[in-house]
């Protein structure tokens, strides 16, 4: 179970780094052109670029606290934290009629659901 727990936890920081990264670094009129991000076009860019730079915090906090042995516990907060996005990604994406990506965000936070209880219960560091 711990090497699911490390898959999983890896996984979700592949995928927050990814998403981090593009709103943080590429011009909301670019992202609002690309599957998924047309949501972009009705946010404010302070809006987009804070969302990114909580991904890319969220991609540190789901594996460098376990890997450097330093409070692991963020870990499982980190997770937490991932499910309350992905709650909000899939109420945005919903309201636009985008349900593969509602079911693609409910699988992120499924994965994150089981690692928070993981590593909050009975797998932690």
């Amino acid at each position: 179970m711990d090497a699911v727990l490390w898959t999983a936890a890896a996984l979700l920081a592949l995928v927050a780094l990814t998403g981090g990264i593009s709103k943080t670094f590429v011009a909301r009129e670019h992202l609002a052109a690309v599957r998924g991000g047309g949501w972009t076009a009705h946010a404010g860019d302070g809006f987009v670029r804070t969302l990114g730079l909580l991904e890319l915090a969220a991609a540190l906090g789901l594996l460098l606290p376990a890997l450097l042995g330093i409070a692991p516990v963020l870990v499982a907060v980190t997770a937490v934290c991932w499910v309350a996005l992905m709650l909000g990604a899939m109420l945005t994406h919903g309201r636009r009629g985008e349900f593969a990506l509602v079911a693609l965000n409910f699988a992120y936070l499924a994965l994150a659901a089981l690692l928070a209880w993981g590593r909050f219960g009975p797998y932690r560091f």
